[in-house]
């Protein structure tokens, strides 16, 4: 494009524009002023949510970015402002999820001053960033912008943050955008090694009992569809962390459920009994493994990976595929044999009736008097058939809605996996409705995490988006509850919460809301929230010491899984 001169402000605004940027989520504030004033030239070009905290801002890109494959945006001003998004960056990185954020910076003859609202963010974000870098100078401004989105976008994606002094917005530019496809030394699709593939195709062709771990890596990857294939072709059984649910409907025979602290029983217990382990795109989480020392010793394990630091981390496979899972699966599958593997399927299903009768069934159709977060989202399921995208915060609600939500969408579960980070579900639930406006949205939350974020309700109204808010009131921080009775002796420290009414907060906001105390209620209020063409808040009362199992205690192998709470 031809170069006309303009400022640093309006570059940052058309750079984004190049990246095909349809929202930016942010807080104005005095170092990113600049920018802000010139919003108003091209509002018709790009749009601007004002969320209600900088904190709710990243969330939301971080909900947009993982709805629709795309980089979320996200802006602050700077001192408090950047240091606000540091909670969501830091979940970005360990999550792999594709934002940008912007952060305004004093005027570079300050840079060191302790001016006010200065803050170093270059340095006190540099851990939890893919790339940081700070602008100083308004002809640095395109170059920059270009370069972050394509870091943050590749490979495995993530957080990139552009720190911009206020003198370099006001600062002219003659303005030409040029996309980055190519930094020197940065090489984001490792080249694959075929040799490797036919290894394992043959360690696979010979298994008896092989056995598929997949995470978010197949979902970063677009690689969905090639995964189906490979699973389909091979017969082989397949279970998913909490991020790589959605890289195959629930519903699939081979999709066996949930891995890790509570994930499904036989899911965990047969990994120790497999005699080959192929993982691809996940990183060996602690909270999938347990612990290291009795995990799958018995097993070949293989494992296909895009970043060369998740090899050989925390296990040391025998076969390391590197490379993108959009080009290494298909290669494999042409190599693999079609197999049935019926009978080590059954020994799924057997244990699984195990789970059912000790756990499930009492979950989703209790036989007590209170109301438990496993038959709200039952009855969330029949009236949805899973054509939504459903998203969590973090706790029990995020544990129940992983079990039991119906997955049939590309995309279509939102959580904080790695980083555990509450107050993640409201603002990344109007992120995600931003970005797949056409799709039902239903967050989960408790009444914990809601408060930390509660004030991105104010967003939602002021942009309308249809969020429906599942709140799963217990009047406890439920998932530590949970740990103080089965390890702490029943000492429920700090974890009772006295709250507001929440369908008057909500009003206050002017979102609708209906609340829930008796069964009998229940399906008429899921069936108003979903029709309701509006935000809408259900809070359902349930049960005060409902308990999340199966688990996984802390230094437990997998195999020591429990149905319930040990007997003393």
């Amino acid at each position: 494009m031809a170069t006309k001169r303009i400022t640093g402000s309006q570059a940052v605004l058309l750079s984004l524009i190049e990246e095909g940027t349809e929202y930016i989520f942010g807080y104005p504030g005095g170092a990113i002023m600049p920018v802000y004033d010139a919003m108003m030239e091209y509002q018709e070009q790009i749009k601007h949510i004002l969320t209600r905290h900088e904190q709710g801002a990243v969330h939301a890109a971080q909900g947009y970015a993982r709805a629709t494959g795309k980089v979320g945006v996200c802006m602050a001003t700077s001192g408090p402002g950047a240091t606000n998004l540091l909670t969501g960056i830091a979940d970005a990185l360990v999550d792999s999820t594709p934002i940008v954020c912007i952060t305004g910076q004093v005027t570079s003859p300050l840079l060191g001053t302790d001016a006010f609202q200065e803050t170093d963010v270059i340095g006190v974000s540099m851990p939890i960033t893919k790339w940081n870098c700070l602008i100083t100078r308004a002809e640095q401004i395109p170059a920059a912008i270009a370069k972050a989105f394509y870091i943050a976008s590749t490979g495995r994606p993530g957080p990139v943050l552009l720190d911009i002094a206020k003198d370099a917005q006001f600062g002219e530019l003659d303005f030409e955008y040029k996309k980055c496809d190519y930094i020197r030394s940065y090489v984001p699709r490792p080249t694959f090694n075929e040799e490797k593939i036919k290894e394992a195709a043959k360690a696979i062709n010979e298994s008896k009992k092989p056995y598929v771990l997949f995470g978010q890596g197949i979902i970063l990857g677009n690689a969905e569809e090639e995964f189906r294939e490979f699973i389909e072709k091979s017969g082989i059984p397949a279970a998913w962390t909490i991020l790589g649910v959605a890289a195959l409907p629930t519903g699939h025979s081979l999709n066996m459920g949930m891995l890790g602290m509570h994930g499904n029983f036989s899911t965990n217990v047969l990994t120790n009994e497999c005699d080959t382990l192929i993982a691809i795109g996940m990183r060996f989480d602690d909270r999938v493994t347990g612990d290291l020392k009795r995990y799958a010793k018995q097993a070949k394990i293989i494992h296909l990976e895009i970043d060369p630091a998740e090899i050989n981390k925390n296990i040391t496979p025998h076969i390391a595929v590197l490379g993108d899972v959009k080009e290494t699966l298909p290669i494999l599958t042409k190599y693999i044999e079609k197999r049935d593997h019926s009978d080590w399927i059954q020994e799924f299903k057997k244990l699984d009736k195990q789970e059912y009768e000790k756990v499930i069934k009492s979950d989703l159709y209790p036989e007590k008097e209170g109301i438990t977060p496993g038959e709200v989202i039952r009855m969330i399921n029949e009236k949805t058939n899973g054509d939504a995208i459903f998203v969590t915060d973090v706790g029990q609600n995020q544990m129940f809605a992983s079990r039991y939500c119906k997955i049939v969408n590309k995309r279509g579960f939102i959580t904080s996996g790695g980083l555990g980070t509450m107050g993640f579900g409201l603002p990344s639930a109007l992120g995600a409705k931003m970005g797949v406006p056409d799709k039902e949205v239903i967050v989960f939350v408790g009444d914990g995490g809601i408060q930390m974020t509660i004030q991105e309700l104010g967003t939602i109204r002021q942009t309308d988006a249809a969020v429906k808010i599942v709140l799963l009131n217990n009047k406890f921080l439920g998932m530590v509850r949970q740990w103080q009775e089965l390890f702490f002796d029943k000492r429920y420290s700090q974890t009772h919460m006295i709250n507001p009414d929440f369908i008057k907060v909500a009003e206050g906001y002017g979102i609708s809301g209906k609340k829930v105390l008796h069964r009998p209620e229940l399906k008429g209020a899921i069936d108003e929230m979903i029709e309701h063409k509006g935000p809408f808040l259900l809070e359902v009362s349930i049960e005060k010491e409902e308990n999340v199992f199966p688990m996984v205690a802390t230094g437990a192998s997998v195999s020591e899984i429990m149905l319930e709470a040990k007997k003393k």
